[in-house]
């Protein structure tokens, strides 16, 4: 069948862009292909510094022919009517129309007969269409075209069956034609599919495949690391990012002056990696290697020397300003530096970043009380953790902030724990970061970030839709994963509230926070394969009886998220079993009775059943097994014991099973149905104990 191949030759597209944009095409061009009842096999997409390409198989050549009825009026209808008719269905006359008796008189059919567009006129609509809607973080105009790009367009290639289609875009022009690598390549290549593509291309020095360049560029690095007894630094992003930067790579080796590796191990790094790309390597003990990995998109005569010449050459002069900054920082204390935090603002309604040190150090305080860290310690890092913000370092080298704070902090004799807490405050910045354990760490990582949450929530500056200009998302996944994988059994309400207090911001978010952070705690269950309503179950504990509220948390008795995520998991774990399934059922079975005889009655079924009116075993049995359930497991509650007390509710399902095989609820005698009633409104209640099971689905 007729395959589809569409390149978008253009100026080099940024790194962070391509593979976004080489997914959006095809999923704009699949969309609209679909929409236009076009049959395809899934397509094909390929990206490089200075082009996208998509290709699909299995197109037909046109759309199927579409037949469609349309009834007119009644046969003997008055003569306009008739004609209208004809007029609106496109029909000369009534000979082309069918009499057909529908049981309620004859009427006139039209069957109109639409024969299905070529598919190469649908392609060449819909391509253009594709091309305009493909979303940019940002684009620009250029002379060759009306509509906006991410970089000027240079050429297309817009291929169906072999043939041009007439694609219109303006002056860009549109053909069978491309071109290789910039440097390497040698004028225009003609083709005609894309095996042919894909060839010449490569002939041309044009790898088109993003992971073929990413395998080659990976195979590169680990054989040149072998090469110097070394091995590469992992680096995904980085390695992601380059790919995103060559078309056909190379991979070169070069040295790091030896009078810069007693240069903190982090400062080399962010030098190579952020400036220059570069790859770094370990020596055997795991320590920074003299050796960094390029990845050159050219293929010299001289085999790379040059490259890697200009290359160290550039990388001296970053890293003797890194020795400078180095040098001079540590001429000044740490401590030295805080009065300079006044001439950064932290926010225009928030204050300075000295106003934000002074918070975080009465919080910080209080955290420490309550996690077991040692106050002054962690006092003393919260005033130190934004001090080398006016450092060299830091200025040159922004995502050293914290890091370098920490060494400064070592020279300067202040203790271990106050060192290695001012380069953890920031963290964990991203999902498989690290979150620092070390109580004193722990203690100002968490004030730092809940001064944030308080401060902007409190000045209503909060996240809305994809918006998040102050990272709050991230600082409350922060807080979140310190907490529960740290255990720690911190009130969350409480530090909230005083932040609030010792900031005087002008509002008070505590219960916004509340529900925002336990927000993030149910995205992170969900990842875990948790169901959404287990985590309902838990966190939607609304005193008033409100079943309606978003996932959160609901009250002060359940702002210890150690405590929520144990309950979630032990339920998740209870409902697998066969116990827990049949009990759900047999709550169901009672909550839903009492809740449609308290509507019939307009009254509440409350209030503790009077073991007098008992008139089966089946009730007192049930009666006093509820009552040992609602003691016991309550203490295992009150232990924390999540699967004892799961285990002891599961003990009621056989008194339950034969209350429901033995005893009618909507007996005749009134007092006798609402005692029953009572007693399964005592069920309901010492399940909901444990969780909302009225919120559980299945």
């Amino acid at each position: 069948m007729p395959d589809l191949l569409l390149e978008l030759l253009t100026e080099e597209i940024p790194a962070r862009m391509q593979k976004q944009a080489a997914v959006d095409l095809r999923r704009i061009v699949e969309t609209k292909l679909s929409a236009a009842g076009l049959a395809f096999d899934p397509a094909d997409y390929f990206y490089t510094p200075r082009r996208l390409a998509l290709s699909i198989t299995g197109l037909p050549l046109a759309q199927q022919d579409v037949n469609e009825e349309r009834r007119g009026p009644r046969v003997g209808a008055p003569a306009p009517a008739v004609e209208g008719f004809l007029k609106s269905a496109g029909i000369a006359s009534l000979a082309e129309c069918e009499e057909r008796d529908t049981g309620r008189g004859n009427f006139y059919f039209a069957v109109i007969r639409r024969p299905g567009r070529p598919t190469a006129d649908l392609l060449a609509e819909l391509l253009r269409a594709a091309i305009h809607e493909l979303p940019w973080p940002k684009s620009m105009r250029f002379p060759a075209a009306r509509f906006r790009w991410v970089r000027p367009l240079v050429s297309v290639i817009a291929l169906f069956d072999g043939a041009v289609l007439p694609l219109d875009l303006d002056d860009v022009p549109v053909g069978d034609e491309t071109r290789g690598h910039r440097f390497l390549g040698t004028g225009a290549i003609r083709v005609h599919d894309l095996a042919e593509y894909r060839d010449r291309l490569r002939a041309a020095r044009v790898v088109v495949d993003a992971e073929e360049r990413e395998w080659l560029i990976a195979d590169g690095l680990e054989r040149a690391a072998q090469a110097l007894g070394v091995r590469v630094k992992p680096d995904p992003d980085l390695l992601a990012e380059v790919v995103g930067l060559v078309e056909w790579p190379e991979v070169l080796t070069g040295r790091i002056d030896a009078q810069f590796m007693d240069l903190p191990g982090e400062v080399l790094t962010t030098s190579m990696r952020t400036h220059q790309k570069y790859f770094s390597c370990l020596d055997a003990d795991g320590k920074l290697a003299p050796h960094m990995l390029l990845v050159s998109n050219m293929t010299t005569p001289d085999f790379g020397a040059a490259i890697v010449a200009g290359n160290e050459r550039v990388l001296r002069a970053r890293l003797a300003d890194a020795r400078f900054f180095w040098d001079q920082d540590r001429e000044m204390p740490l401590a030295a530096r805080l009065p300079r935090l006044a001439e950064r603002v932290f926010h225009a309604k928030l204050g300075t970043m000295l106003d934000k040190t002074g918070r975080m150090m009465r919080l910080v305080e209080t955290i420490a009380a309550r996690i077991g860290a040692n106050a002054a310690q962690a006092a003393r890092a919260a005033e130190l953790a934004k001090a080398d913000l006016s450092t060299g370092m830091v200025g040159e080298f922004p995502e050293l902030q914290g890091i370098m704070g920490s060494y400064y902090a070592r020279h300067d004799g202040e203790p271990p724990e106050v060192a290695t807490a001012i380069a953890e405050h920031y963290a964990p910045q991203g999902p498989s970061d690290r979150c620092p354990s070390a109580p004193v760490s722990v203690a100002v990582a968490l004030a730092d970030k809940i001064d944030t949450l308080v401060a902007f929530f409190s000045v209503d500056e909060v996240p809305t839709g994809s918006r998040d200009p102050f990272a709050l998302r991230r600082a409350a996944l922060g807080v979140m994963r310190i907490i529960i994988e740290n255990e720690l059994r911190l009130p969350l309400k409480s530090v909230l509230h005083e932040s609030y207090v010792i900031g005087r911001f002008p509002a008070d978010p505590t219960d916004r926070l509340l529900r925002f952070i336990g927000e993030r705690v149910a995205v992170e269950l969900r990842t875990r394969g948790i169901r959404h309503d287990l985590i309902r179950a838990v966190f939607v504990r609304d005193v008033a009886g409100n079943r309606n509220a978003e996932p959160g948390i609901e009250s002060s008795l359940e702002d210890d998220l150690v405590r929520l995520v144990k309950r979630v998991d032990a339920l998740a774990h209870f409902l697998d079993s066969a116990d827990g399934g049949n009990l759900l059922t047999a709550y169901r079975r009672g909550a839903n009775i009492v809740k449609i005889e308290e509507r019939k009655d307009g009254a509440v079924h409350g209030g503790d059943p009077d073991p007098s009116l008992f008139t089966l075993k089946e009730e007192d049995i049930l009666h006093a097994r509820l009552g040992t359930a609602r003691r016991d497991s309550g203490a295992a509650l009150d232990r924390e014991d999540f699967e004892e007390a799961m285990g002891i509710l599961a003990q009621l399902r056989g008194p339950v099973d034969e209350f429901f095989n033995k005893v009618t609820v909507n007996c005749d005698d009134q007092a006798l149905r609402a005692n029953r009633l009572r007693l399964l409104a005592r069920m309901r209640d010492t399940l909901n104990g444990v969780a909302d099971f009225s919120l559980i689905e299945g």
